[in-house]
């Protein structure tokens, strides 16, 4: 899979509410009411990332959880990122 330019980048952040581009990555922070909640979120997540096999890092702060995704094989942000992001994006938190 071959990297975005940063053209198409902006344009594909631009239909993503919450991710914000960090280097060469994009992530989203989502905090939620409590522990057990952010992990249920977390385990939605992984289920998304082993179908897609395509997995995010994830930071799991008590109720609060950052997804980052960039395509690491490639060196930096794919088609594969956004469209996890935009997967996400679309489960209901």
């Amino acid at each position: 899979m071959s990297l975005l330019p940063p053209d198409e980048i902006e344009l594909q952040l631009k239909s993503l509410q919450g991710w914000r581009l960090v280097g060469d990555m994009i992530l989203r922070d989502f905090v939620f009411p409590d522990f057990r909640q952010a992990m249920d979120f977390v385990n939605k997540v992984a289920a998304l990332a082993e179908t897609a096999n395509h997995h995010p890092d994830i930071d799991i702060r008590y109720n609060k959880v950052r997804l980052c995704l960039t395509s690491h094989d490639a060196g930096g942000l794919t088609r594969r990122d956004f469209k996890m992001a935009t997967a996400v994006s679309a489960m209901d938190v």
